[in-house]
């Protein structure tokens, strides 16, 4: 399946794309049946909340469970994503992000591409972040806000923040924190909200965006008494490859460089059973 040249457009404009139901409850109970056991996972690429009781993040599932592992290679995503960046491309970048009933935090203002410049040396924002909805999104769980026609601006320079916490994890040298070190202030904001307006998009369980790195967005926190989980799959064109790749850990900068190649969905899917 590939999107539209009226999908490819809107993606084009807006910074986004969603496609509300994308896959089905079946297909979601399978990655869903995953989360226990990587939440449970000590790991590196863990994030906690900061009250160490809620999972905030997990990076790099795909290294470790076979059904995200080929997720990464559903012809349903793999297909528009190369479209979207009119290349053969690599997966950059795999986490969970979750948001726990009553404990879920805000994930501040921020665009993605300025961490892997910044921090990979990646050349372009040619990139796209696939986020998958584990949970039904609604305007109680801590919904992601977005931008939508920010990216246009490209890069928004904004002073290091400092990252808070580092994650409490003996293995994990520090390069992960519950707060991000690109947040971008108030009136920076306020300024672009003015000028594009802000949404948020909700939807059942199975539900797919796909995203530009430089499109501002953020979430708040999640006082429902909803999980909000999401998976986030992060693919970079073979024709892009970071130049620091070997300053931060495989989890948040693979040095696979494999390109893609899509598995038919009743593959995908009779793997996955």
């Amino acid at each position: 399946m590939s999107i539209t040249d009226e999908q490819l457009r809107e993606y084009g404009d807006r910074g986004l794309l969603f496609l509300p139901g994308y896959f089905s409850a079946a297909e979601v109970d399978i990655m869903k049946a995953e989360l226990p056991h990587l939440f449970a996972a000590t790991s590196s690429g863990k994030i906690m909340e900061d009250g160490g009781r809620d999972v905030r993040s997990v990076y790099g599932a795909q290294f470790t469970s076979k059904t995200f592992q080929r997720l990464t290679r559903h012809a349903r995503i793999a297909e528009p994503i190369m479209k979207i960046l009119d290349s053969q491309v690599y997966v950059y970048q795999f986490k969970i992000n979750a948001k726990a009933a009553f404990g879920g935090d805000i994930w501040e203002w921020h665009q993605d591409y300025i961490y892997w410049q910044k921090e990979d040396g990646m050349p372009s924002a040619r990139a796209s972040n696939v986020i998958i909805f584990l949970d039904d999104v609604n305007e109680f769980n801590g919904p992601l806000f977005f931008i939508p026609g920010s990216h246009k601006e490209g890069v928004i320079e904004t002073p290091v923040c400092d990252p808070g916490p580092e994650v409490s994890n003996e293995n994990n040298p520090g390069w992960l924190s519950s707060r991000l070190k690109y947040a971008l202030d108030r009136g920076t904001v306020a300024q672009r909200i003015a000028t594009y307006g802000i949404i948020a998009p909700k939807g059942p369980a199975g539900s797919m965006l796909f995203t530009h790195p430089n499109i501002i967005h953020c979430s708040p926190s999640n006082m429902s008494p909803f999980d909000r989980v999401v998976a986030i799959i992060t693919y970079n064109s073979v024709e892009n490859i970071p130049t620091q790749t070997n300053q931060r850990p495989e989890f948040l900068s693979s040095r696979d460089l494999t390109p893609v190649v899509p598995l038919p969905e009743d593959s995908w899917a009779k793997a996955a059973y």
